[in-house]
Protein backbone atom coordinates (compact mmCIF):
# COMPACT_ATOMS: atom_id res chain seq x y z
CA UNK A 1 0.00 0.00 0.00
CA UNK A 2 1.15 3.37 -1.05
CA UNK A 3 1.68 5.47 2.29
CA UNK A 4 1.72 9.01 2.96
CA UNK A 5 5.33 10.65 3.97
CA UNK A 6 3.63 11.68 7.20
CA UNK A 7 2.38 8.18 7.61
CA UNK A 8 5.15 5.32 8.42
CA UNK A 9 3.41 2.81 10.01
CA UNK A 10 0.27 1.29 10.92
CA UNK A 11 -1.09 3.47 13.58
CA UNK A 12 -0.12 6.87 11.36
CA UNK A 13 -2.24 5.00 8.63
CA UNK A 14 -5.60 4.39 11.19
CA UNK A 15 -5.14 7.78 12.16
CA UNK A 16 -5.06 8.84 8.52
CA UNK A 17 -8.56 6.77 7.90
CA UNK A 18 -10.40 8.13 11.21
CA UNK A 19 -8.84 12.29 10.06
CA UNK A 20 -10.63 10.97 6.69
CA UNK A 21 -13.74 9.85 8.13
CA UNK A 22 -14.48 12.63 9.62
CA UNK A 23 -14.12 14.78 6.50
CA UNK A 24 -16.94 12.12 4.83
CA UNK A 25 -19.16 12.65 7.78
CA UNK A 26 -19.16 16.72 7.54
CA UNK A 27 -19.10 16.28 3.62
CA UNK A 28 -21.78 14.25 3.56
CA UNK A 29 -24.05 16.49 6.12
CA UNK A 30 -22.88 19.62 3.82
CA UNK A 31 -23.88 18.32 0.51
CA UNK A 32 -27.00 16.00 2.14
CA UNK A 33 -28.41 20.47 2.78
CA UNK A 34 -28.63 20.58 -1.19
CA UNK A 35 -31.03 17.93 -1.78
CA UNK A 36 -33.21 17.03 1.54
CA UNK A 37 -34.37 20.48 1.33
CA UNK A 38 -36.22 20.24 -1.31
CA UNK A 39 -39.33 18.26 -0.41
CA UNK A 40 -39.84 20.14 2.80
CA UNK A 41 -40.32 23.37 0.30
CA UNK A 42 -44.57 22.79 0.66
CA UNK A 43 -44.44 22.48 3.98
CA UNK A 44 -42.38 25.39 4.21
CA UNK A 45 -44.39 27.03 2.34
CA UNK A 46 -47.84 25.99 4.11
CA UNK A 47 -46.01 26.63 7.98
CA UNK A 48 -44.23 30.21 6.86
CA UNK A 49 -46.59 31.46 4.08
CA UNK A 50 -43.54 31.76 1.75
CA UNK A 51 -43.98 33.32 -1.42
CA UNK A 52 -42.07 32.08 -4.42
CA UNK A 53 -39.53 34.63 -3.76
CA UNK A 54 -38.53 33.26 -0.32
CA UNK A 55 -38.75 29.51 -2.15
CA UNK A 56 -36.51 30.41 -4.66
CA UNK A 57 -33.91 32.56 -1.69
CA UNK A 58 -34.17 29.02 0.49
CA UNK A 59 -32.47 27.29 -2.01
CA UNK A 60 -30.75 29.80 -4.54
CA UNK A 61 -29.37 31.27 -1.40
CA UNK A 62 -27.50 28.65 0.19
CA UNK A 63 -26.17 27.50 -3.39
CA UNK A 64 -25.38 31.01 -3.96
CA UNK A 65 -23.35 31.33 -0.55
CA UNK A 66 -21.72 28.16 -0.67
CA UNK A 67 -20.30 29.02 -4.25
CA UNK A 68 -18.73 32.48 -2.99
CA UNK A 69 -17.50 31.55 -0.06
CA UNK A 70 -15.25 28.46 -1.82
CA UNK A 71 -12.45 30.60 -3.15
CA UNK A 72 -11.47 32.73 -0.01
CA UNK A 73 -12.02 29.65 2.32
CA UNK A 74 -10.01 27.58 0.34
CA UNK A 75 -7.14 29.97 0.86
CA UNK A 76 -7.88 30.87 4.49
CA UNK A 77 -7.00 27.18 5.25
CA UNK A 78 -4.30 26.89 3.39
CA UNK A 79 -2.74 30.19 5.32
CA UNK A 80 -4.06 29.59 8.13
CA UNK A 81 -4.13 25.82 9.09
CA UNK A 82 -6.93 23.55 7.87
CA UNK A 83 -8.28 21.91 11.41
CA UNK A 84 -9.04 25.21 12.52
CA UNK A 85 -11.09 26.31 9.18
CA UNK A 86 -12.63 23.04 9.18
CA UNK A 87 -14.19 23.29 12.92
CA UNK A 88 -14.88 26.92 12.53
CA UNK A 89 -17.06 26.42 9.24
CA UNK A 90 -17.97 22.87 11.08
CA UNK A 91 -19.29 24.71 13.94
CA UNK A 92 -21.04 27.58 12.28
CA UNK A 93 -23.21 25.02 9.88
CA UNK A 94 -24.09 23.40 13.32
CA UNK A 95 -25.68 26.82 14.64
CA UNK A 96 -26.62 28.35 11.37
CA UNK A 97 -28.84 24.83 11.22
CA UNK A 98 -30.34 25.23 14.01
CA UNK A 99 -31.18 28.69 13.44
CA UNK A 100 -32.97 27.56 10.33
CA UNK A 101 -34.97 24.83 12.25
CA UNK A 102 -35.84 27.52 14.92
CA UNK A 103 -36.98 30.32 12.46
CA UNK A 104 -40.22 32.39 12.67
CA UNK A 105 -40.92 33.48 9.27
CA UNK A 106 -39.99 32.90 5.97
CA UNK A 107 -37.25 35.61 5.39
CA UNK A 108 -35.46 34.78 8.42
CA UNK A 109 -35.14 31.28 7.16
CA UNK A 110 -33.44 32.78 3.60
CA UNK A 111 -31.17 34.56 5.67
CA UNK A 112 -30.23 31.65 8.23
CA UNK A 113 -29.80 29.67 5.18
CA UNK A 114 -27.50 32.03 3.23
CA UNK A 115 -25.57 31.65 6.70
CA UNK A 116 -25.64 28.55 6.53
CA UNK A 117 -24.42 28.19 2.64
CA UNK A 118 -21.55 30.59 3.96
CA UNK A 119 -20.55 27.85 6.30
CA UNK A 120 -20.43 24.91 4.04
CA UNK A 121 -18.24 27.08 1.98
CA UNK A 122 -15.96 27.69 4.37
CA UNK A 123 -16.09 23.91 5.29
CA UNK A 124 -15.81 22.04 1.98
CA UNK A 125 -12.47 23.25 0.78
CA UNK A 126 -11.10 22.23 3.55
CA UNK A 127 -12.56 18.61 3.24
CA UNK A 128 -10.88 18.00 -0.22
CA UNK A 129 -7.14 19.47 0.81
CA UNK A 130 -7.44 17.81 3.70
CA UNK A 131 -7.46 14.17 1.61
CA UNK A 132 -4.67 15.89 -0.59
CA UNK A 133 -2.66 15.95 2.88
CA UNK A 134 -3.70 12.85 4.01
CA UNK A 135 -3.11 10.65 1.42
CA UNK A 136 -0.74 10.25 -2.26
CA UNK A 137 -0.65 8.17 -5.10
CA UNK A 138 -3.51 5.43 -5.19
CA UNK A 139 -4.50 5.89 -1.90
CA UNK A 140 -5.49 9.51 -2.76
CA UNK A 141 -7.46 8.09 -5.86
CA UNK A 142 -9.39 5.59 -3.24
CA UNK A 143 -9.73 8.44 -1.19
CA UNK A 144 -11.67 10.65 -3.64
CA UNK A 145 -13.30 8.16 -4.79
CA UNK A 146 -15.20 7.01 -1.57
CA UNK A 147 -16.05 11.03 -1.18
CA UNK A 148 -17.55 11.09 -5.02
CA UNK A 149 -19.56 8.08 -3.79
CA UNK A 150 -20.37 9.80 -0.03
CA UNK A 151 -21.95 12.65 -2.81
CA UNK A 152 -23.88 10.39 -4.62
CA UNK A 153 -25.59 8.45 -1.59
CA UNK A 154 -26.08 12.15 0.33
CA UNK A 155 -28.05 13.37 -2.90
CA UNK A 156 -29.53 9.54 -2.63
CA UNK A 157 -30.74 10.20 0.83
CA UNK A 158 -31.68 13.83 0.84
CA UNK A 159 -35.21 13.39 -0.80
CA UNK A 160 -35.65 9.71 0.94
CA UNK A 161 -34.10 11.68 4.78
CA UNK A 162 -36.42 14.75 4.27
CA UNK A 163 -39.77 12.63 3.22
CA UNK A 164 -38.68 10.36 6.03
CA UNK A 165 -38.73 12.86 9.22
CA UNK A 166 -41.78 15.05 7.56
CA UNK A 167 -43.41 12.07 7.82
CA UNK A 168 -42.09 11.23 11.80
CA UNK A 169 -42.54 14.89 12.68
CA UNK A 170 -45.72 15.47 10.94
CA UNK A 171 -45.63 17.71 7.36
CA UNK A 172 -47.27 21.49 9.59
CA UNK A 173 -43.43 21.39 11.36
CA UNK A 174 -41.32 18.18 10.48
CA UNK A 175 -39.69 20.77 8.22
CA UNK A 176 -37.72 22.19 11.30
CA UNK A 177 -36.87 18.84 11.45
CA UNK A 178 -34.54 18.53 8.11
CA UNK A 179 -32.55 21.27 9.52
CA UNK A 180 -32.22 20.33 13.43
CA UNK A 181 -31.16 16.96 11.73
CA UNK A 182 -27.68 18.19 11.57
CA UNK A 183 -27.25 19.64 15.08
CA UNK A 184 -26.88 16.13 16.74
CA UNK A 185 -24.48 15.02 13.90
CA UNK A 186 -22.41 18.10 14.39
CA UNK A 187 -22.32 17.85 17.92
CA UNK A 188 -20.66 14.46 17.00
CA UNK A 189 -18.35 15.62 14.66
CA UNK A 190 -16.87 18.84 16.07
CA UNK A 191 -14.85 16.83 19.30
CA UNK A 192 -13.98 14.00 16.36
CA UNK A 193 -12.18 16.92 14.30
CA UNK A 194 -11.02 18.06 17.41
CA UNK A 195 -9.02 15.10 18.28
CA UNK A 196 -8.06 13.70 15.10
CA UNK A 197 -7.60 15.62 11.99
CA UNK A 198 -3.81 16.50 11.81
CA UNK A 199 -2.35 19.06 13.38
CA UNK A 200 -2.25 23.00 11.24
CA UNK A 201 0.40 23.80 9.82
CA UNK A 202 0.35 27.70 9.52
CA UNK A 203 1.96 28.60 5.85
CA UNK A 204 4.50 32.01 6.23
CA UNK A 205 2.53 33.23 3.02
CA UNK A 206 0.31 36.13 3.09
CA UNK A 207 -3.78 35.97 2.57
CA UNK A 208 -4.02 38.15 0.17
CA UNK A 209 -7.87 37.47 -0.58
CA UNK A 210 -8.94 39.25 -3.65
CA UNK A 211 -11.83 40.93 -1.93
CA UNK A 212 -12.89 43.41 -4.79
CA UNK A 213 -13.44 40.65 -7.21
CA UNK A 214 -15.27 38.20 -4.88
CA UNK A 215 -17.75 41.63 -4.53
CA UNK A 216 -18.39 42.33 -7.98
CA UNK A 217 -18.54 38.62 -8.78
CA UNK A 218 -21.08 38.40 -6.36
CA UNK A 219 -22.74 41.41 -6.98
CA UNK A 220 -23.43 40.48 -10.76
CA UNK A 221 -24.84 37.27 -9.99
CA UNK A 222 -26.90 38.78 -7.73
CA UNK A 223 -28.13 41.30 -10.40
CA UNK A 224 -28.85 38.42 -12.85
CA UNK A 225 -30.98 36.59 -10.33
CA UNK A 226 -32.88 39.63 -8.57
CA UNK A 227 -35.39 40.12 -11.78
CA UNK A 228 -36.30 36.77 -11.80
CA UNK A 229 -37.20 36.40 -8.16
CA UNK A 230 -38.76 39.76 -8.45
CA UNK A 231 -40.98 37.84 -11.33
CA UNK A 232 -41.83 35.22 -9.85
CA UNK A 233 -44.12 37.14 -7.42
CA UNK A 234 -46.04 38.15 -10.28
CA UNK A 235 -44.97 41.60 -10.17
CA UNK A 236 -45.73 43.70 -13.30
CA UNK A 237 -42.18 46.06 -12.41
CA UNK A 238 -39.88 43.28 -12.23
CA UNK A 239 -36.31 45.07 -12.78
CA UNK A 240 -35.19 43.80 -15.61
CA UNK A 241 -32.77 46.71 -16.23
CA UNK A 242 -30.47 45.02 -13.44
CA UNK A 243 -29.10 42.46 -16.31
CA UNK A 244 -27.42 45.17 -17.70
CA UNK A 245 -26.24 46.17 -14.62
CA UNK A 246 -24.71 42.69 -13.94
CA UNK A 247 -23.23 42.66 -17.74
CA UNK A 248 -21.78 45.68 -16.78
CA UNK A 249 -20.59 44.26 -13.27
CA UNK A 250 -19.08 41.48 -15.30
CA UNK A 251 -17.15 43.50 -17.54
CA UNK A 252 -15.49 45.67 -14.69
CA UNK A 253 -14.71 41.91 -12.50
CA UNK A 254 -12.80 40.95 -15.74
CA UNK A 255 -10.90 44.19 -15.57
CA UNK A 256 -10.40 44.10 -11.85
CA UNK A 257 -8.73 40.32 -12.24
CA UNK A 258 -6.37 41.61 -14.75
CA UNK A 259 -5.68 44.67 -12.50
CA UNK A 260 -5.02 42.80 -10.03
CA UNK A 261 -3.00 39.77 -11.26
CA UNK A 262 -0.57 42.75 -12.95
CA UNK A 263 -0.17 44.13 -9.54
CA UNK A 264 0.92 40.96 -8.56
CA UNK A 265 -1.98 39.73 -6.18
CA UNK A 266 -3.62 36.72 -5.94
CA UNK A 267 -7.10 37.06 -8.05
CA UNK A 268 -10.14 35.17 -7.77
CA UNK A 269 -9.76 33.45 -11.76
CA UNK A 270 -6.27 33.85 -13.19
CA UNK A 271 -5.43 34.19 -16.55
CA UNK A 272 -3.65 31.47 -16.90
CA UNK A 273 -6.49 29.07 -15.95
CA UNK A 274 -8.25 31.38 -18.82
CA UNK A 275 -5.94 30.58 -21.10
CA UNK A 276 -5.95 26.82 -20.32
CA UNK A 277 -8.20 25.38 -23.15
CA UNK A 278 -9.33 22.15 -20.81
CA UNK A 279 -10.29 24.60 -18.16
CA UNK A 280 -12.40 27.10 -19.93
CA UNK A 281 -14.23 24.31 -21.94
CA UNK A 282 -14.90 22.02 -18.72
CA UNK A 283 -15.99 25.00 -17.25
CA UNK A 284 -18.55 26.23 -19.22
CA UNK A 285 -19.79 22.91 -19.60
CA UNK A 286 -20.29 22.54 -15.72
CA UNK A 287 -21.60 26.32 -15.15
CA UNK A 288 -24.23 25.32 -17.77
CA UNK A 289 -25.38 22.35 -16.68
CA UNK A 290 -25.24 22.79 -12.81
CA UNK A 291 -27.94 25.72 -13.74
CA UNK A 292 -29.84 23.44 -15.62
CA UNK A 293 -30.20 19.56 -13.97
CA UNK A 294 -30.73 20.67 -9.80
CA UNK A 295 -33.80 22.29 -10.93
CA UNK A 296 -35.18 19.38 -11.71
CA UNK A 297 -35.43 18.42 -8.37
CA UNK A 298 -36.58 21.63 -6.78
CA UNK A 299 -40.17 21.78 -9.65
CA UNK A 300 -40.15 18.37 -9.88
CA UNK A 301 -41.15 17.96 -6.19
CA UNK A 302 -43.65 21.01 -5.78
CA UNK A 303 -45.65 19.00 -9.36
CA UNK A 304 -44.97 15.65 -6.83
CA UNK A 305 -46.42 17.17 -3.61
CA UNK A 306 -48.85 20.33 -5.06
CA UNK A 307 -49.41 18.84 -8.13
CA UNK A 308 -50.55 15.17 -7.47
CA UNK A 309 -51.35 15.33 -3.57
CA UNK A 310 -48.00 12.81 -2.94
CA UNK A 311 -46.68 12.69 0.67
CA UNK A 312 -42.72 14.39 1.33
CA UNK A 313 -41.69 10.31 1.20
CA UNK A 314 -43.65 9.18 -1.68
CA UNK A 315 -41.81 11.98 -3.69
CA UNK A 316 -38.05 11.38 -2.49
CA UNK A 317 -38.95 7.64 -3.31
CA UNK A 318 -40.01 8.73 -7.04
CA UNK A 319 -36.81 10.49 -7.83
CA UNK A 320 -34.47 7.99 -6.31
CA UNK A 321 -33.99 5.90 -9.37
CA UNK A 322 -32.17 8.92 -10.54
CA UNK A 323 -29.64 8.86 -7.63
CA UNK A 324 -29.38 5.18 -7.86
CA UNK A 325 -29.04 5.15 -11.49
CA UNK A 326 -26.70 8.23 -11.39
CA UNK A 327 -24.76 6.10 -9.27
CA UNK A 328 -24.13 3.06 -11.05
CA UNK A 329 -23.22 5.13 -14.01
CA UNK A 330 -20.76 7.65 -12.20
CA UNK A 331 -19.03 3.93 -10.79
CA UNK A 332 -18.59 2.89 -14.35
CA UNK A 333 -17.37 6.43 -15.84
CA UNK A 334 -14.00 6.92 -14.77
CA UNK A 335 -13.02 3.94 -17.40
CA UNK A 336 -15.21 5.18 -19.80
CA UNK A 337 -13.63 8.81 -19.58
CA UNK A 338 -10.02 7.21 -20.03
CA UNK A 339 -11.32 5.58 -22.97
CA UNK A 340 -13.73 7.85 -24.95
CA UNK A 341 -12.61 11.30 -23.25
CA UNK A 342 -15.16 14.11 -23.73
CA UNK A 343 -17.54 11.80 -26.08
CA UNK A 344 -18.49 9.99 -22.30
CA UNK A 345 -19.83 13.38 -21.49
CA UNK A 346 -20.90 14.32 -24.47
CA UNK A 347 -23.45 11.10 -24.28
CA UNK A 348 -24.00 11.64 -20.44
CA UNK A 349 -25.57 14.85 -21.64
CA UNK A 350 -27.53 13.33 -24.29
CA UNK A 351 -29.01 10.43 -22.43
CA UNK A 352 -29.93 13.36 -19.67
CA UNK A 353 -31.83 15.11 -21.75
CA UNK A 354 -33.49 12.51 -23.29
CA UNK A 355 -34.79 11.56 -19.82
CA UNK A 356 -35.47 15.20 -19.14
CA UNK A 357 -37.45 15.09 -22.48
CA UNK A 358 -39.47 12.33 -21.51
CA UNK A 359 -40.47 13.96 -18.49
CA UNK A 360 -41.83 16.76 -20.26
CA UNK A 361 -44.13 14.93 -22.39
CA UNK A 362 -45.45 12.86 -19.73
CA UNK A 363 -46.22 15.41 -17.11
CA UNK A 364 -48.34 16.80 -20.35
CA UNK A 365 -50.43 13.99 -20.99
CA UNK A 366 -50.74 11.75 -17.84
CA UNK A 367 -52.11 12.63 -14.48
CA UNK A 368 -52.11 10.61 -11.12
CA UNK A 369 -50.17 7.56 -9.80
CA UNK A 370 -49.06 7.22 -13.77
CA UNK A 371 -47.55 10.03 -13.63
CA UNK A 372 -45.76 9.11 -11.10
CA UNK A 373 -44.86 5.87 -12.05
CA UNK A 374 -43.83 6.81 -15.26
CA UNK A 375 -41.73 10.06 -13.89
CA UNK A 376 -39.46 7.51 -11.69
CA UNK A 377 -38.40 5.60 -14.87
CA UNK A 378 -37.72 8.62 -17.04
CA UNK A 379 -35.36 9.62 -14.02
CA UNK A 380 -33.87 6.90 -14.04
CA UNK A 381 -32.82 7.66 -17.45
CA UNK A 382 -31.87 10.93 -16.49
CA UNK A 383 -29.58 10.02 -13.87
CA UNK A 384 -28.08 7.23 -15.91
CA UNK A 385 -26.65 10.15 -18.37
CA UNK A 386 -26.00 12.40 -14.99
CA UNK A 387 -23.60 9.83 -13.39
CA UNK A 388 -21.39 10.02 -17.08
CA UNK A 389 -20.87 13.57 -16.83
CA UNK A 390 -20.02 15.83 -13.70
CA UNK A 391 -17.29 13.51 -12.43
CA UNK A 392 -15.83 12.96 -15.91
CA UNK A 393 -15.94 17.06 -16.95
CA UNK A 394 -14.04 18.05 -12.91
CA UNK A 395 -11.54 15.32 -14.70
CA UNK A 396 -11.58 16.50 -17.92
CA UNK A 397 -11.59 20.08 -17.00
CA UNK A 398 -8.19 19.57 -14.70
CA UNK A 399 -6.19 17.58 -17.58
CA UNK A 400 -4.18 20.38 -18.87
CA UNK A 401 -4.19 22.77 -15.51
CA UNK A 402 -0.76 22.33 -14.31
CA UNK A 403 -0.34 20.65 -10.52
CA UNK A 404 0.54 23.66 -9.31
CA UNK A 405 -2.53 25.09 -9.61
CA UNK A 406 -4.75 22.42 -9.00
CA UNK A 407 -6.23 23.63 -6.16
CA UNK A 408 -7.17 27.08 -7.27
CA UNK A 409 -8.64 25.54 -10.44
CA UNK A 410 -10.83 22.78 -8.69
CA UNK A 411 -12.03 26.01 -6.40
CA UNK A 412 -13.36 28.39 -9.17
CA UNK A 413 -14.63 25.46 -11.05
CA UNK A 414 -16.70 24.46 -8.17
CA UNK A 415 -17.44 28.07 -7.53
CA UNK A 416 -18.35 28.68 -10.81
CA UNK A 417 -20.95 25.16 -10.67
CA UNK A 418 -22.59 26.65 -7.69
CA UNK A 419 -23.35 30.27 -9.03
CA UNK A 420 -24.37 28.67 -12.24
CA UNK A 421 -27.27 26.46 -9.66
CA UNK A 422 -28.12 29.81 -8.19
CA UNK A 423 -28.86 31.56 -11.18
CA UNK A 424 -30.49 28.35 -12.68
CA UNK A 425 -32.74 28.01 -9.68
CA UNK A 426 -34.19 31.81 -10.34
CA UNK A 427 -34.99 31.36 -13.80
CA UNK A 428 -36.69 28.21 -13.96
CA UNK A 429 -38.73 28.70 -10.98
CA UNK A 430 -39.75 32.35 -12.18
CA UNK A 431 -41.28 30.38 -15.26
CA UNK A 432 -42.53 27.83 -13.14
CA UNK A 433 -44.59 30.11 -11.03
CA UNK A 434 -45.44 32.20 -13.72
CA UNK A 435 -47.03 29.64 -16.03
CA UNK A 436 -48.47 28.42 -12.54
CA UNK A 437 -50.49 31.18 -12.03
CA UNK A 438 -51.35 31.49 -15.20
CA UNK A 439 -52.80 27.65 -15.62
CA UNK A 440 -54.26 26.76 -12.51
CA UNK A 441 -57.12 24.99 -14.09
CA UNK A 442 -54.79 22.76 -16.36
CA UNK A 443 -53.69 18.91 -15.57
CA UNK A 444 -52.39 18.64 -12.02
CA UNK A 445 -54.06 22.12 -10.76
CA UNK A 446 -51.93 23.71 -13.22
CA UNK A 447 -48.47 21.55 -12.19
CA UNK A 448 -48.12 19.84 -15.31
CA UNK A 449 -48.36 22.87 -17.34
CA UNK A 450 -45.85 24.53 -15.23
CA UNK A 451 -43.47 21.56 -14.66
CA UNK A 452 -43.24 21.19 -18.41
CA UNK A 453 -42.26 24.85 -18.90
CA UNK A 454 -39.46 24.91 -15.98
CA UNK A 455 -37.94 21.46 -17.83
CA UNK A 456 -37.89 23.13 -21.15
CA UNK A 457 -35.65 26.07 -19.57
CA UNK A 458 -33.51 23.49 -17.96
CA UNK A 459 -33.07 21.46 -21.60
CA UNK A 460 -32.14 24.64 -23.02
CA UNK A 461 -29.64 25.39 -20.29
CA UNK A 462 -28.25 21.69 -20.77
CA UNK A 463 -28.26 22.18 -24.23
CA UNK A 464 -25.72 24.94 -23.89
CA UNK A 465 -23.46 22.38 -21.91
CA UNK A 466 -23.79 20.14 -24.80
CA UNK A 467 -22.35 22.59 -27.27
CA UNK A 468 -19.59 23.22 -25.85
CA UNK A 469 -19.11 19.76 -24.91
CA UNK A 470 -18.97 19.14 -28.30
CA UNK A 471 -16.54 21.62 -29.25
CA UNK A 472 -14.17 20.73 -26.82
CA UNK A 473 -14.66 16.76 -27.73
CA UNK A 474 -13.26 17.35 -31.69
CA UNK A 475 -11.20 20.00 -30.62
CA UNK A 476 -9.17 17.40 -28.42
CA UNK A 477 -9.45 14.94 -31.57
CA UNK A 478 -6.54 17.08 -33.20
CA UNK A 479 -4.54 16.89 -29.32
CA UNK A 480 -1.04 15.80 -29.76
CA UNK A 481 -1.80 13.27 -26.84
CA UNK A 482 -5.27 11.60 -25.18
CA UNK A 483 -7.07 12.15 -22.24
CA UNK A 484 -4.79 10.86 -19.23
CA UNK A 485 -6.11 12.09 -16.04
CA UNK A 486 -3.37 13.13 -13.45
CA UNK A 487 -5.06 11.98 -10.35
CA UNK A 488 -8.03 12.31 -8.79
CA UNK A 489 -9.53 15.65 -8.85
CA UNK A 490 -11.72 17.18 -6.11
CA UNK A 491 -15.45 16.22 -6.47
CA UNK A 492 -18.35 18.64 -7.08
Amino acid sequence: MTRAPDAPGPAADRARWRAFAVCLGAGFMTLLDVSIVNVALPSIEASLEAGPSELQWIVAGYTLAFGLSLVPAGRLGDVLGRRGVFVAGLTAFVVASAACGLATSAEMLAVTRLLQGVSAGVLNPQVVGLIQQLFTGRERARAFGLFGATIGISTAAGPLLGGALLAAFGEAEGWRAVFLVNVPIGAVLVPLALRNLPAPHRSPRKLGLDVGGLVLMGASVLCVMLPFIAAAEGAAGAPWWLLGAGAALLVAFAWWERRTERAGRSPVLPAALLATRSFTFGAAVGTAYFAGFPTIFLVGTLYLQLGLGLTPLQAGLVQTPFALLGALSAAKSGRLVGRFGRWTVVVGIVVMMVGVAGVDVTVGRVDGVAAAWAMAAWMAVAGLGNGAVISPNQALTLDEVPVAQGGTAGGVLQTAQRIGTSVGVAVVTSVFFATLARDRGALAGGFGPALQVGLRVTLGLIAVALVAAVVDALRRRHAPEAFSPRGAPPPA
